[in-house]
């Protein structure tokens, strides 16, 4: 294992003026983040999904999400992975329990954020493919991201994850996972929250997917509406990152 800096291009949006009129700028940032201070948290990388078409997306990108886990773990960054509601599978897990054994950090108080709306409609539940009820057919993470039962840390409780970061002086944390538009920004564990209490956070993506249906506003393709809500996150809430930064190719 070693502890270089990751060596990140950062994406984040601005808005400016140009020749009298507000527009939204893209700007790159050349960041360093140590190593041992960056934690990889894997977000509600299920082994399933009641959505075909979510299944089939994060099944495309399971291979080069896998790789990812894997460099970082190699450069030294710890490797967080929260599978919503499946910690039942994991209850013999070291990794599991690792998660819970630092004593609970002191909380801080939210900080103040502005919040505004999603820029795609998903109260259909954000099926492409047809389905309209959502039930829980996942039992564990993906079996095509490996976990290393001696480094990484398996939690879906934010407060959990917060405090192990906390007692590890770990203050970057990069975020991979589902759905970008609803798990990604609102678990416990997720951007909002994260940014909330003042972690430094960015979330890589060409690895995500959201919930969206075309036939909902805006009335974009699937691919148009994930590009709709990174845009978003680079606007209102943290930059974005692509993984060739963190795997090279």
């Amino acid at each position: 294992m070693q502890d270089n800096p990751l060596i990140l291009d950062l994406y984040r949006q601005h808005l400016v003026q140009r020749d009298g009129y507000n527009v939204w700028e893209q700007k790159r940032t050349e960041t360093l983040w140590q190593a041992s201070h960056t934690a990889l948290l894997l977000c509600d990388l299920w082994d399933s999904h009641w959505c075909r078409g979510a299944v089939e997306r994060l099944d495309a990108m399971i291979d080069r999400m896998n790789n990812v886990v894997q460099a970082c773990r190699e450069e030294g960054v710890l490797i967080v992975h929260a599978p919503s509601g499946t910690m039942d599978f994991y209850t013999d897990s070291p990794a599991r329990h690792r998660a819970s054994s630092p004593p609970a950090f002191d909380i801080p108080d939210d900080l103040e954020h502005v919040d505004p709306p999603l820029p795609v409609d998903s109260s259909d539940q954000g099926s492409d493919t047809g389905e309209t009820q959502p039930h829980g057919v996942w039992r564990r993470q993906h079996q095509g991201l490996d976990i290393d039962e001696e480094k990484d840390i398996i939690s879906d409780d934010g407060k959990e994850i917060y405090s192990y970061l906390k007692h590890h002086d770990i203050d970057h944390l990069l975020i991979m996972g589902v759905h970008t538009n609803m798990c990604v920004l609102h678990r416990s564990f997720g951007i909002k929250q994260m940014i909330r209490w003042g972690v430094d956070v960015a979330l890589i993506r060409d690895l995500t997917d959201t919930m969206y249906n075309p036939a909902m506003p805006p009335y974009v393709s699937h691919e148009e509406g994930t590009g709709l809500v990174i845009e978003f996150i680079e606007k209102f809430w943290c930059p974005t990152v692509g993984s060739s930064d963190l795997i090279y190719v």
